[in-house]
This record gives structure tokens, C-alpha cells and sequence, in this order.
């Protein structure tokens, strides 16, 4: 089939998601290997956010399909009470690179399901129900992880589960307590506690927090933040919970984002790049307490696809290849490249606010001027223009049309590169972010 007849038989037959679905043009792709893929018609891409900034390992690995290949053809499925040495392997694993005593691993099919039993593990241990997690936060699709998220995804299928509560978050850029970095009281923590104090310290079971937000801007918190949200909750009792999704596996140049503030989360739980991307997973790790609650009691979690043997044999293949191939300080080497380069983009291009970024995980905010700090394009459902609210297609057009695909979401674009990349395709990225960027600051001046 050409490229038209695959984009139409998509569109006739099945669901893209967070779309709409008339104005969706997807490549259609046929294959890929290490920082690239190919669409049928043979237009090759860079891709700079890893897909959906869950092919860590870059495309194409042969140890992670070989891992695969192996598994199905010597069972392709069990049955999440059986054991198999590929599951218990991978909890081992997740042992070895998770900090402080994080122990015992329940996997699920994905991150958003990870933060799903998280809830649960959550209040069935302490015996309270409330959860608090940040506006600017993205957690999952499904309805637990939803009512999680802050970021107006939520909005349309509310009401979901109840007992969720929404913090603000230490977004220095655009402080919510309007602040500078020069006079900041770190508002963004004290006013964490006061929301705990208000809504009944013995009532909140966890404080669920991205260890790197992402995709809501990708804020890098300021270093006193993870210490000071660990001694809030260990004076109230309550649990904290990091969500590596999309921080984990090496993506910010450590193992796991919360890794840079040296401190000990009771769950962490995880997805994307704990398999590459090459087959679903995801995983909730909890503390020896949390795992030693349920010795003696039912735990009251499971799906089908738990601990899919499949999924498991891929997630110890992803590990080994972050270790062997060295990622995990490949990120943190060609993050300072991006870093550098990012920077002078900021120099360059007055649509550029801010640059964020730590290790390979980055992004660059869009604003129509630098003092006001106005976004170049609002959230949804506030769009002044519809000018405005097309600023994140356009771009990905004229990425696409680069040869290269770059995610935007709303005023952000997120270059996620694979943690394979090496010095020149990074180059390669970061020149057509600059050719892209042209195009920004045309929106800017109203062309």
C-alpha cells in the first residue's frame, strides 16, 4: 500500500488519540533504526522527541528484539501467578537501579496504569484517601491517572475519582506566587504544606509529583524542592510518590529524575523507557513497609497482561542496554551539547522565552514577547486567535516538511532526542530547530 491508501485506511478504521480527528495527518511509517525511521514512500526522519519520549534506546536494538523474539517463541504469554525467571529478573533489576530501599515491582501494561495502582497501594496502606498532585502534571489516560493530571486534558470527561487535590507547582519561569529567582521565597514548597494543613494531614495518603515534569513544560524544580516536599511528608505520615514515566531510564541523565536531588521516594513508578518502547510495560516499585504491608494481607491489583512475559524478557534486555551501551551518561554528555545549543537558539530568536533542560529531556517555551512573558499560544479553550491556537501543528508541519519530527504541545516544543544520539544527529536536531524557529518568530510578527 502507497502512503495515501495506509493514512486513509487509519483514519477509516481507527481512533487517533488526543485529536481531532478531521485535522490529523500522520506519516505513514514503515520502518526505523537508531535515531531515524522511514516512511513508505522512503522520506527519512530524525526523531527528535523518541517517538513519544519512550524509545530511549534509539530504534532498531538488536538485544531488546532478539529478547523478544526469544520469549514469544518459548511462551508467548503466561498468567500473572505464575512465575518466570524473566519477571523475577526484572524486579531484581528494578531493585538494583530504583534509590533507597525501593524493593518489590508490580507491573502493569503501562505508566498510566502504574500510577493507577500507585492510588491504590497508596491508601490501602495508609488508610486515607486523598491524593496531591500539581496542576502542571500529566499521570495517564485512564480515570485514576486522569484526576491525577492538572493539565486541561482532564477537563472534558470529568468528574473522575474523587479525593484528588491540585498543588502549584515551581515553575521559576512563570512563578505562580510572583516571584523572580533573585526574590523568591520558595512559595511553590510552604505553599504545599499549608494545602496539606488545609485539607487534613491525617486525610492524605501520598503527594504524587513527576520527577522531572514533561510534558506541561518540562519544569526542573528548584533544588531545595524534593527534600522539602520528602520532610513534609515524613512529619504528616504521608507518602511520596515519583512518577518516572517520562524522567526515568536515563532520560535526564540519571537513572530516574528524582536521582538528581538525592532523595528516597516510597513508590516510584515507571513506563516507557523501561521497555525502550519496543512492547508495553510499566511498573509500580514500592518500599520493603509498603511490599511487607501485603505478606499477610490480599493485594487487591492484577490485569491480564501482568507481567506480560513478553514485556518482562524486553524491560531486562532495555536495562542491560542502557548499561552495557552506556545511555544513562551518553544523555548526560550530549545534554550539555544541548544544552549549549538551546542556549544560543534563546540568543537568536525572539519567540523563545525559556529553554529548559537536563540531560536529554528539554524544552523551549514560545512567547509573543519576551517581557509579558505571553505565550505564543494559550491553553486550550482560551485562544485569542485561531492563529494562535495552530502555533503547535504549524510547527510540526514545517518539521515534518525537515525531515525531522519534533513534538509541540500548545507554546512548548520538546526536543526528546534517543539517548543513542551521537554529537552530529544532535547537531543535525538542533539546526533545524533554528530553521523552525524562524517560522515562530514570523508568528510573532504576525506572518
Amino acid at each position: 500500500m502507497n502512503s495515501e491508501q495506509i493514512v486513509n485506511l487509519n483514519h477509516e478504521y481507527t481512533f487517533f488519540t488526543w485529536s481531532v480527528q478531521s485535522q490529523v495527518r500522520p506519516i505513514a511509517a514503515d520502518r526505523a533504526e537508531g535515531v531515524y525511521f522511514w516512511d513508505v514512500d522512503g522520506k527519512r526522519y530524525l526523531d527528535f522527541s523518541s517517538q513519544l519520549m519512550n524509545v530511549n534506546a534509539g530504534h532498531g536494538n538488536q538485544k531488546i528484539i532478539s529478547a523478544v523474539r526469544e520469549q514469544i517463541a518459548r511462551m508467548a504469554y503466561a498468567n500473572p501467578g505464575i512465575a518466570m525467571e524473566a519477571k523475577g529478573r526484572l524486579g531484581q533489576l528494578l531493585a538494583e537501579i530504583t534509590p533507597g530501599d525501593l524493593h518489590k515491582t508490580l507491573f502493569t501494561t503501562g505508566g498510566g496504569e502504574a500510577n493507577e495502582n500507585a492510588i491504590k497501594f497508596a491508601q490501602l496502606y495508609t488508610g486515607r484517601r486523598k491524593i496531591l498532585s500539581r496542576y502542571r502534571s500529566f499521570h495517564g489516560a485512564t480515570a485514576g491517572a486522569l484526576a491525577l493530571t492538572g493539565d486541561p486534558y482532564r477537563l472534558p470527561v470529568e468528574p473522575l475519582i474523587s479525593g484528588v487535590v491540585h498543588v502549584m507547582d515551581p515553575y521559576c519561569y512563570r512563578c505562580p506566587f510572583g516571584w523572580t529567582k533573585e526574590t523568591c521565597h520558595r512559595e511553590c514548597i510552604s505553599h504545599v504544606e499549608q494545602v496539606v494543613e488545609f485539607e487534613g494531614p491525617d486525610r492524605i495518603a501520598a503527594i504524587v509529583l513527576e520527577g522531572v515534569t514533561g510534558s506541561n513544560g518540562l519544569i526542573i524544580p528548584p533544588d531545595e524542592y524534593w527534600p522539602r516536599i520528602r520532610q513534609v511528608c515524613d512529619k504528616y505520615g504521608i507518602l511520596l510518590v515519583s512518577d518516572e514515566v517520562m524522567s526515568g531510564f536515563g532520560r535526564t541523565g540519571e537513572w530516574f529524575g528524582v536521582n538528581h536531588w538525592h532523595v528516597n521516594p516510597d513508590i516510584i513508578t515507571m513506563g516507557k523507557g523501561i521497555t525502550s518502547g519496543y512492547v508495553p510495560l510499566g511498573a509500580v516499585i514500592v518500599s520493603r513497609a509498603i511490599a511487607d504491608y501485603f505478606e499477610n494481607r490480599q493485594l487487591p491489583m492484577g490485569l491480564t497482561n501482568s507481567g506480560h512475559p513478553v514485556s518482562v524478557a524486553a524491560g531486562v534486555a532495555a536495562i542491560e542496554v542502557y548499561r552495557e551501551e552506556k545511555l544513562v551518561e551518553n544523555a548526560r554528555a550530549m545534554g550539555m551539547i544541548l544544552k549549549e545549543g538551546l542556549a544560543d537558539l534563546k540568543e537568536r530568536h525572539p519567540s523563545v522565552g525559556d529553554v529548559r533542560s537536563i540531560g536529554l529531556f528539554s524544552t523551549i517555551e514560545l512567547v509573543k514577547d519576551r517581557k509579558s512573558k505571553e505565550p505564543l499560544a494559550p491553553l486550550p479553550g482560551l485562544a485569542s486567535s485561531p492563529d494562535s491556537a495552530n502555533v503547535a501543528p504549524r510547527l510540526s508541519a514545517a518539521f515534518r516538511e525537515r525531515g525531522m519530527v519534533c513534538f509541540a504541545k500548545w507554546n512548548h516544543i520538546f526536543p526528546i532526542p534517543p539517548l543513542c544520539i551521537h554529537e552530529s544527529e544532535l547537531r543535525d536536531g538542533l539546526r533545524v530547530l533554528d530553521e523552525v524557529l524562524v517560522i515562530a518568530d514570523e508568528i510573532v510578527n504576525g506572518r
